[in-house]
């Protein structure tokens, strides 16, 4: 038996963070789950249910690179329309990639360029 029960939040680093909470409130639409200022952690997304976090980044030191780091991926009802919507809003967005018969998915950056994913079902 695993030690591990599921996944409770994907965070990630940032710099500027009013930007980020901006971003996060504005884009996802979520409700808050957690917030601390003095901390520098806010956690989106209801009871239950996997959250996605935003950590400050207060060192002086650069922050680690994520390259071929974690990558959150959401439920969206139709990926193309997701990525025209975020594009609508200024968002930089990859162009939706179709996977004939398995998966349409679509990659999005946050203002740290920082990847987020969405996926639906093949149309």
């Amino acid at each position: 038996m695993s030690l591990f029960k599921s996944i409770s939040v994907v965070s990630y680093h940032v710099k500027d963070w009013e930007a980020a909470k901006d971003f996060y409130r504005i884009i996802f639409e979520w409700q808050v789950a957690y917030e601390s200022e003095e901390m520098g952690w806010i956690e989106f997304g209801g009871e239950g249910e996997t959250h996605i976090a935003i950590s400050r980044w207060d060192s002086e030191e650069p922050m680690p690179p994520y390259i071929g780091g974690a990558t959150a991926v959401l439920s969206v009802e139709d990926a193309v329309a997701a990525t025209e919507a975020l594009r609508s809003r200024g968002v930089r967005c990859d162009d939706a990639v179709m996977i004939p018969g398995v998966v349409c998915f679509g990659t999005f950056y946050d203002p740290e360029g920082n990847r987020i994913q969405f996926a639906s079902d093949p149309k």
